[in-house]
C-alpha cells in the first residue's frame, strides 16, 4: 500500500509516531512522510528539526513533502491509498473540520480526499475535551475519516488532553484502506 504519513506539531509524540511509521515500513508498505511547516522547521526539546527530517527519510527511504506546492499534486496523481495524520493537533483538527487549507498537511488531505480515499487521524491534543471536542465530533461523522482509537493521556494533570493509541496506527490504516473502521473506542 502507498501511504502518506503526516506529522503536525505535537512534538512530544514524534518518537511514538515514528515507531508506528517503522511498523508500517516493516510490513512492506511504501510510506512518504509529510510534515506541516512547523513540524518540519521547529527545533524543540524533543529534537532538532533536521535530525527528525533525516530520521524520517532514513526510515522511509522517501523525501519529505513539506510545502503546499508539493502537497497539491497528491490527489490529481492519486499518490496514496491512505493518508494518515499522526499526530494530529487540535489546530489541524479545527482546520480539517472547517475546510481550511493553509498548511502542507491540510492541502495534502484536501487533495487526497478528492479521490474519496481514506484519511486516518491519530489525535494528540491538550484540548480534546475542550475547544477541540466539537472538531473531533464533526470529523467522526465525515465520510472517509477514520480515527485511531484514542483516550485520555493524563486525566489528573491534563484533564482535557487526549492522545491516540500509537500501537493501533498500523491496524487502523490497514483497515481504513479496506473501508473498515476499527472500534471507535476510548481507552
Amino acid at each position: 500500500m502507498n501511504i502518506g504519513y503526516c506529522f503536525t506539531g505535537s512534538f512530544c509524540t514524534f518518537a511514538k509516531s515514528m515507531n508506528a511509521l517503522e511498523e508500517l515500513v516493516k510490513a512492506g508498505h511504501n510510506v512518504t512522510p509529510i510534515m506541516s511547516e512547523n513540524a518540519y522547521s521547529i527545533d524543540t526539546r524533543f529534537g532538532n528539526a533536521v535530525d527528525i527530517q533525516n530520521k524520517l527519510i532514513q526510515i522511509t527511504g522517501n523525501s519529505i513533502i513539506h510545502t503546499i506546492e508539493q502537497a497539491e499534486p497528491i490527489g490529481p496523481n492519486k499518490m496514496f491509498d491512505v493518508l494518515a495524520i499522526v499526530p494530529c493537533t487540535g489546530n489541524t483538527l479545527a482546520k480539517l473540520s472547517n475546510g481550511i487549507t493553509d498548511t502542507t498537511v491540510t492541502m495534502a488531505t484536501k487533495s487526497h480526499l478528492r479521490n474519496n480515499r481514506p484519511v486516518v487521524i491519530g489525535i494528540s491534543t491538550n484540548d480534546a475535551l475542550g475547544a477541540a471536542a466539537k472538531n473531533i465530533g464533526m470529523l467522526l461523522n465525515y465520510k472517509h475519516y477514520y480515527f485511531v482509537p484514542f483516550g485520555m493521556d493524563n486525566y489528573q494533570t491534563k484533564p482535557k488532553s487526549m492522545v491516540c493509541d500509537f500501537e493501533q496506527v498500523k491496524n487502523t490504516i490497514e483497515q481504513a484502506e479496506k473501508g473498515e473502521e476499527i472500534l471507535k473506542k476510548i481507552y
